[in-house]
């Protein structure tokens, strides 16, 4: 019987070990999310967005799979070639978190 991804993963997270390391990725992922979803709420290329910042295109298909760790200079130029602002937070946690 064939699952969604998202049946396989609600199963996996059963398991408290993969579910302390899934969250742990959280803001990485959602790092990835924003810029990702960022660029193209803006209707432009890597290429595009890689002459408007300085940034290489593989950089920034590297950062957008995930495989980078982006400095908050790369994160401030990033948003500011979308002509957009790059906001960070802290939140406090819950009793889920």
């Amino acid at each position: 019987m064939a699952t969604t991804f998202k049946e396989f993963r609600d199963e996996q997270l059963k398991n408290p070990e993969i579910k302390k390391e899934y969250d742990a990725l959280a803001p990485e992922y959602a790092i990835v999310r924003a810029m990702l979803e960022a660029r193209t709420s803006q209707g432009i290329t890597q290429q595009q967005l890689a002459e408007k910042t300085g940034i290489r295109q593989g950089d920034i298909s590297k950062l957008e799979r995930g495989n980078g760790n982006p400095s908050l200079r790369t994160l401030q130029r990033l948003a500011e070639g979308m002509n957009m602002k790059l906001n960070i937070s802290f939140t406090p946690l819950t009793q889920q978190d």
